[in-house]
Formats: structure tokens, C-alpha cells, sequence
């Protein structure tokens, strides 16, 4: 089952053009890495896909919406996780939980009973009531995640996730991540740490606004004759300036 799908998909401001035709289909459960160097045109292809801006040209849809026109249903169904802003750091942790869930529309009673059975999942129910601002940045990671899917969208965003934290909380970042797509959540994930880039099912890479690669890190990895995907990355990157 297809959750999102994209055909000659373009944005352009004015004369630039920031993503230039790309098409591409994610699976229900996947695990989508969507990779390119900053200015490749991610973050401008990702915001068309969360109904943030509207595409020059091109089809697309996201959880079974088209994203011309029908933006409000799919910011319902979908999270959203960014490394610059997450989390209100003046509310407290579950403060932060009913916030989210209120957006996203549901009811106040499943919100309460949801709250406290996440924060035992985690292992936060002594944290309940601290301010997010001193709470580790590892922390903050796991409660930002688990606030982007607590509605339980059908497709999550992940937006540099994991910038900044240390190795070990990357990792068990990744292991929720895991965790979510094995319960059929979706994940759409951007990074720019290519060790990450070998967690994925798939893995596009954009460079100058277009979708130069797409596969599965394997066969990625064979197809550039490269060791790692960062060898991957590289070589693409060189072929493209030749």
C-alpha cells in the first residue's frame, strides 16, 4: 500500500527552480531516508508533502490525500518532528503530550489515559511534572518522537531527528523509530549522518533539486561500487559536478 505518492512534483520561486520533477512512491511501514547536501531542495520537497506550501506543478499524495488540495486532512494524518523545534521547553513533559494531542484532534479522553501509559512505556512517570528545559537532549528526543506519533499518524516526518545528540541516544532513537514502523507507522526520515542512511528500507538522494539515486542501501552500495553510503554520497556528488 502506497502512503505517499509523487509524479514530476516541482517547486519553483521565481526563477529558481528548488525541486526539479521528482517522482517517488513510499510503502506503508517503510523506513524512507530522503538524503541531499543542504540547498538540494529536501526541506522545500518535504514541506510540499506535509500541505505547508503548494507545488508548482506535478501530482502528489500524502496518506491518501492530494497535496493541491487537500492540505488540513493531511496535516491531521501525518506527525512532525524537526531538530530546531519540537518541544515547548516552558511546558512540562506532559504538559507538552496534551498540547500535541489536542492539535491533532483527539478527544480528551483518550488523551489522559494515552499520556500516562506512554510515560510508562518510556520510563518518564517521574518526569511527568519536570519543566522539558532540563531535560537531557537525549531525553528531549525520545519525547519529541513519541509526541509526533502519539495521534498515531499514518506517516511520520523526521527532520534532522538526530542532530546533536551523542552516538548512544542515536542509536536508541533508532530503535523507536524501528518500533513505530513495525507497528505500520510510516517513516520519512531526512539526515545528513549517512551511518544512519543504512537503517533505511530506501534511500533517495537529491542533488540540485532533482532525485539522482534510489534504491535500497545495498543495492546502492553496489551500484557505486562503494563501502558505506557515505562513499555513496560522495561519489554522486562528484559525478553530478563532472
Amino acid at each position: 500500500m502506497k502512503v505517499i505518492e509523487t509524479t514530476d512534483l516541482t517547486k519553483k520561486f521565481g526563477n529558481f527552480t528548488a525541486v526539479d520533477n521528482i517522482s517517488f512512491d513510499v510503502e506503508k511501514g517503510e523506513i524512507f531516508g530522503f538524503l541531499g547536501a543542504n540547498g538540494a531542495g529536501k526541506t522545500t520537497a518535504m514541506r510540499m508533502l506535509c500541505g505547508l506550501i503548494h507545488p508548482t506543478s506535478g501530482t502528489g499524495k500524502v496518506a491518501g490525500y492530494d497535496i493541491h488540495k487537500d492540505s488540513e486532512m493531511i496535516k491531521k494524518n501525518i506527525g512532525y518532528m524537526s531538530q530546531k523545534f519540537a518541544l515547548y521547553d516552558d511546558l512540562k513533559v506532559w504538559e507538552n503530550l496534551r498540547l500535541y494531542a489536542g492539535i491533532y484532534g483527539m478527544k480528551d479522553s483518550e488523551i489522559n489515559k494515552n499520556i500516562d501509559a506512554l510515560l510508562k512505556r518510556l520510563g518518564f512517570e517521574k518526569e511527568k511534572n519536570t519543566m522539558v528545559s532540563s531535560l537531557p537532549l537525549g531525553w528531549k528526543q525520545k519525547l519529541a518522537f513519541s509526541a509526533a506519533i502519539f495521534h498515531k499518524p499514518q506517516i511520520v516526518f523526521l527532520d534532522e531527528p538526530t542532530g546533536g545528540v551523542d552516538p548512544i541516544a542515536r542509536r536508541q532513537f533508532w530503535e523507536m523509530i524501528y518500533e513505530a514502523a513495525a507497528s505500520g507507522i510510516t517513516i520519512f526520515v531526512t539526515t545528513h549522518y549517512m551511518d544512519e542512511a543504512e537503517y533505511c528500507n530506501r534511500v533517495s538522494i537529491m542533488v540540485d533539486g532533482r532525485i539522482e539515486a534510489l534504491d535500497t542501501p545495498r543495492n546502492l552500495k553496489d551500484q557505486f561500487e562503494a563501502k558505506n553510503m557515505d562513499e555513496v554520497f560522495t561519489k554522486l556528488a562528484r559525478k553530478k559536478q563532472d
